[in-house]
C-alpha cells in the first residue's frame, strides 16, 4: 500500500487518522505541523499527504506550497474544520494552493476512504 504523511497538530485527530490508515493497510509518518511536516517530507518523501489547515508554525497553505515546490507531483488531501473562516473558504484556498482533494472536519471514515482511493488512482 501507500506511504501517508499525516500533518495534524490536534494529538486525537492525528492519532486516530494515522490508526485508521494502518487498518487500511497503509504505512503512515506523522507530523505536528507544517514546519515538521515539510521536513519529514524531505527526508522519506511519502505517495500521498493529508494535511490539516489551522497549524501553528506553519500553516497548511504554506506547507502546501513549498511541499509542491519542492515535489511538484506530490498528491496531497488538505482538511479543516474552518477556524475565522468556514472550513469550505480554507478548502478552497488550499485547491489554489495545490492540494488536490479536500475533506471537511468532522468526516467520516467513508468519506476519508473514499477521499483517499481518488487521491491514490490519480
Amino acid at each position: 500500500m501507500a506511504h501517508i504523511l499525516v500533518i495534524e497538530d490536534d494529538e486525537h485527530m492525528r492519532g486516530s487518522l494515522a490508526q485508521t490508515l494502518e487498518r487500511l493497510g497503509h504505512r503512515v509518518t506523522t507530523a505536528v505541523d507544517g514546519k515538521v511536516g515539510v521536513a519529514s517530507a524531505a527526508v522519506a518523501p511519502p505517495d500521498l499527504v493529508i494535511t490539516d489547515l489551522i497549524m501553528p508554525e506553519k500553516e497548511g497553505l504554506e506547507t502546501i506550497m513549498e511541499l509542491r515546490q519542492h515535489q511538484p507531483s506530490i498528491r496531497i488531501i488538505a482538511m479543516s474544520g474552518g477556524g475565522r473562516l468556514s472550513n469550505e473558504d480554507y478548502l478552497h484556498l488550499a485547491k489554489r494552493f495545490g492540494a488536490q482533494f479536500t475533506l471537511a472536519k468532522p468526516f467520516t471514515r467513508d468519506e476519508l476512504k473514499a477521499v483517499l482511493a481518488q487521491a491514490l488512482a490519480s
